[in-house]
């Protein structure tokens, strides 16, 4: 976990750059309603600076999470890199502005970054994901369904609409 007293930050960040790393169990997201099956601790580095009452972090998450195939549900490894800024408050004069521009405020004197590093790894969860033996599947046929390209579905004419193809050649000979 990567946690911080308010009193550590103001004295490592007074006139530089405060850094830090670290590796963040990140295991609880894998029972939560998502797509992610697996994933291991993932590895923060950053830095914290001051300017005011605000505490900015600006950091990188780096790591593997393991996802379904979106055509034939076995596993595939997806590594990510995370590059992102958050900022919090101090101030005790919290405005209703503040909370739209994305500023949170430290309760008590230890400020947690692990719930901020979850969520958006979640924000990076791609819609769908394919392995690469789903990628050299030929298409796939059944009972009134079919797994088609995006080549092959440019190409195909739906029935339904071929009778109105012999409207347009008849316009086109009359040109």
């Amino acid at each position: 976990m990567l946690k911080f007293t308010i009193g550590q930050l103001k004295k490592s960040a007074y006139n530089k750059p405060f850094a830090f790393s670290g590796e963040v169990d990140v295991s609880e997201l894998e029972k939560m309603n998502n797509d992610i099956r697996e994933i291991k601790p993932v590895q923060v580095s950053g830095d914290c600076t001051i300017q005011g009452d605000q505490f900015i972090f600006t950091f990188k998450v780096t790591g593997e999470m393991i996802l379904p195939c979106a055509r034939t549900l076995v596993d595939v490894v997806y590594p990510f890199e995370i590059k992102t800024t958050e900022i919090f408050s101090s101030s005790s004069y919290y405005t209703e502005e503040e909370t739209d521009t994305e500023i949170h405020p430290i309760d008590g004197e230890v400020l947690d970054l692990t719930p901020y590093i979850k969520e958006n790894i979640l924000l990076e969860v791609p819609f769908r994901v394919y392995s690469e033996e789903a990628k050299d599947l030929p298409d796939q046929k059944g009972n009134g369904w079919e797994v088609v390209s995006e080549e092959k579905t440019e190409k195909t004419i739906d029935p339904r609409f071929k009778k109105l193809e012999s409207l347009f050649k008849d316009n086109d000979q009359e040109k």
